[in-house]
């Protein structure tokens, strides 16, 4: 069906040939970058996104190393239900072609009914989940309804629960997500007409005997419930059980028409509606259903958020005890306690028939429960993990997973702690299973997810949550605890952290850092709020990505009075001797600094006499200055490059057309050598030469002369030369000669013999008896 190809310059290549009724899309997560091409030549035509139908043989070629880092592959199949069967079932076989083994995958089936459409998970059931959270084994199952409206998610789910079918009006779509490098679990679920149903979507749940207890979300959730709709579930209670419903955090919308409400509907009693803030009532009639009914909501107004809610569904024998053989070793941790919170409650435990109100488990027993509701008990797990020599430590990271309860317990695993005791001189490094964890902060709380509390001997280290920007942390020689717990209350079964024994490190604490960018990222120092350990160190190694740089802030600052030493904080950026930031307790600390590239950010504490020392650092990613600049300096210079073409271009253009319209003017020197224009200067003469004057401004020579010849009624008003027949002592030289048809023309220089550079002045000696005019 398809084979993965490497031809020269490292261009992933790819043959892909769909099934018969199947189609192959890739898509990318990313919208610029990496391609996937079609054809070659001038045909070749590259996308983020390529669909392949069935009968089609394309090959494809990604245009970078790693495709499967950044496309990910849906197969898709249809299933069409007529008004007497449907044509298929839904098949979960890996017979995908294995080239695309490395992606992750979504196998997808669409199903058209022209009523609705049922499809049976009676063997092993479903479970829901919230859309962040991921399934145990990797496969997490999703339910769309279409409408007119478009898509509505009914929910997202893991394999083995109580789901045991799932009814969908006229189109809908189920489909299977699983990572890269993860085989497809054979199975297959069946697919029928289904009933005439007037909601959305009909969910039937088979809820076992004894205790249970399990969650369920209203569709789209957390986002809001469609505009005027409904959703039903339907319960087949055992006998002599009671159920008992509770909705959590609710959100309600501004309604127009109609009202939002709860319906119950059960042989016995009929129907009850409630109000979503009101109590639900208990029941204890068998199987009902139950349906939640939205309003036509006002979405225009502001704050008006939709309807979303969560259903808490807990059932329990009302007479006969629950109980089951429970093995510890089994469950892989060390011992398991279960303590009655509730006094009032009509909650019984016994463990091998004594009644307790608390217990500790370390091996096999028989624990029963008789009556007790998820809020009766609490369940906590403890276990250790221990390596007394480095050389005996395992050299993978050990994975700390939450294990499942029994079905007899009543409520699932509140929380679980592993304490890991590496030898001397060694260190604990921690990492997420999901690449990433963020710091936890009194107004940055873990939405509903897990919460990862870690402490030392000597105190807390902080609490994080799945998600963010640190990659890892590591904690040099003391014995680390790692307690996972759930705000939300619901059943721990997914491994949450690596615990990793490796050699000693400089530093009492090192966490590595990959901030994105958009997302800030808020680290706090090691306890705080309370402060640093006396005399300890942190390292945060942050990696900032080419052509950024890093704003950090510093808030919340807090400073010790040092008995001995001082506190720290400095800024290194990476690769570079000298330190881009510097300030100890005693000096005034900068709120805000840059770093041009990636860096070390390293804090450590004094001895204190009073006070402790604690920091919260902000970091930004921003588009680096230098490269700003260089942009700037770049236009500016192509466009300085432009203007002096310009600049040459015009000038020769000028000096061409002077050249043009000058005219040769032969110039007059008294000394009797004559030259024309375009000669290199005034020819050389004898060594007296010296005497003439290199320019005579025309001011100078014409002008006062003309005023006194007015003056005295020689030279008219017309603006003419007239030539004098007489000479003074002042002028040697006799005049040039001239024809009698040559006359005096602009531009003509005239020189006395033997003036000098002083003499050029407008005093020129005695008058001068000018002679008749033209």
């Amino acid at each position: 069906m398809a084979a993965l190809t490497t031809p020269s310059g490292g261009v992933q290549a790819l043959t892909l040939a769909p099934e018969r009724g199947s189609t192959i899309r890739i898509r990318s997560r990313q919208v610029n970058g990496c391609k996937v091409c079609t054809g070659s030549g001038r045909s070749k035509l590259c996308s983020t996104y390529l669909e392949v139908k069935d009968n089609d043989s394309v090959t494809v070629a990604f245009d970078c190393s790693r495709p499967e880092d950044v496309f990910s592959v849906e197969i898709v199949r249809n299933i069409e239900c007529t008004t007497k069967s449907c044509n298929s079932h839904i098949v979960l076989a890996d017979s995908g072609p294995l080239a695309l083994a490395g992606f992750n995958r979504r196998f997808s089936w669409n199903l058209k009914s022209a009523k609705a459409f049922e499809i049976d998970f009676s063997d092993g059931g479903l479970r829901q989940i919230k859309v962040t959270d991921r399934c145990p084994d990797g496969h997490s199952y999703t339910l769309q309804a279409f409408q007119a409206t478009g898509g509505v998610v009914i929910g997202k789910y893991c394999r083995v629960g109580r789901i045991a079918n799932v009814q969908i009006l006229n189109q809908g779509d189920f489909s299977v997500d699983i990572p890269a490098g993860e085989k497809l679990q054979r199975a297959q679920f069946d697919v029928h007409l289904g009933d005439e149903i007037k909601s959305l979507a009909r969910i039937t749940l088979m809820l076992p005997k004894g205790t249970s207890s399990l969650e369920l979300l209203s569709p789209n959730y957390p986002e809001s419930f469609p505009d005027d709709d409904v959703m039903e579930w339907y319960f087949e209670v055992p006998n002599k059980h009671k159920v008992a419903v509770r909705l959590e955090r609710l959100t309600e919308p501004v309604c127009l028409k109609k009202n939002t409400a709860v319906e119950y509907h059960n042989r016995a009693r009929g129907a009850v509606v409630v109000g979503l803030a009101a109590p639900q009532p208990e029941q204890r009639q068998g199987n009902f259903t139950l349906t939640l009914r939205n309003c036509e909501m006002d979405r225009r107004r502001s704050g008006s958020s939709g309807l979303a809610v969560r259903l808490l569904v807990s059932s329990s024998s009302e007479t006969f005890p629950v109980s089951c053989n429970v093995d510890v070793g089994e469950l892989g941790v060390d011992s398991l306690r279960v303590k009655k919170m509730r006094p009032t409650s009509q909650c019984e435990m016994k463990v091998n028939s004594v009644l307790k109100e608390e217990v500790t488990l370390t091996s096999k027993a028989d624990v029963s429960f008789q009556d007790c509701l998820p809020e009766d008990v609490q369940i906590t797990a403890e276990t250790t993990i221990v390596c007394r020599h480095l050389k005996d430590c395992p050299k993978t990271a050990s994975r700390l997973v939450i294990p499942l309860l029994p079905a007899c317990f009543p409520a699932p695993l509140s929380n679980m702690t592993w304490t890991v005791s590496p030898p001397h001189q060694a260190t604990v490094e921690l990492t997420s299973p999901q690449g990433y964890m963020r710091q936890s902060f009194p107004d940055q709380p873990c939405n509903d997810s897990v919460v990862i509390n870690l402490e030392e001997e000597l105190g807390t280290i902080g609490q994080f949550c799945p998600q963010g920007a640190i990659q890892k942390i590591q904690i040099h020689h003391c014995n680390v605890t790692v307690t996972v717990s759930h705000t939300g209350g619901k059943n721990l079964s997914e491994h949450v952290m690596s615990a990793l024994i490796k050699e000693e490190i400089s530093e009492r604490y090192i966490v590595t850092v990959s901030p994105k960018r958009n997302t800030p990222v808020f680290l706090a120092t090691p306890g705080w709020p309370s402060g640093m350990q006396d005399d300890s160190t942190i390292s945060w190694i942050v990696s900032v990505p080419e052509k950024m740089e890093a704003h950090l802030m510093f808030f919340h600052l807090s400073q010790p009075k040092c008995h001995t030493r001082h506190t720290n904080i400095k800024v290194l950026q990476i690769g570079h001797r000298e330190e881009v930031y510097s300030r100890r307790e005693d000096e005034e600390a900068d709120s805000e600094i840059t770093v041009p590239g990636s860096f070390y950010l390293n804090m450590s504490n004094c001895r204190p006499e009073r006070g402790h020392f604690s920091v919260i650092t902000k970091i930004t990613l921003q588009d680096s200055i230098s490269r700003l600049l260089s942009i700037v300096l770049s236009v500016v210079a192509v466009l300085l490059v432009i203007f002096i073409i310009v600049l040459i271009v015009v000038c020769v253009v000028i000096r061409k057309k002077k050249k043009k319209l000058s005219h040769q003017v032969s110039i007059y020197n008294p000394n009797g050598t004559s030259f024309l224009p375009g000669h290199n200067g005034f020819p050389e003469t004898r060594e007296d030469d010296d005497h003439v004057y290199t320019s005579i401004e025309d001011t100078l020579v014409y002008t006062h002369l003309l005023r006194k010849g007015k003056e005295i009624d020689i030279y008219g008003e017309t603006d003419t030369y007239r030539p004098f027949t007489g000479r003074t002592e002042a002028c040697k030289p006799p005049p040039a000669p001239r024809g009698d048809d040559q006359g005096l023309v602009d531009n003509v220089i005239y020189q006395t013999d033997g003036q000098s550079e002083v003499e050029h002045s407008p005093n020129l000696g005695p008058r001068l008896e000018p002679e008749g005019g033209n």
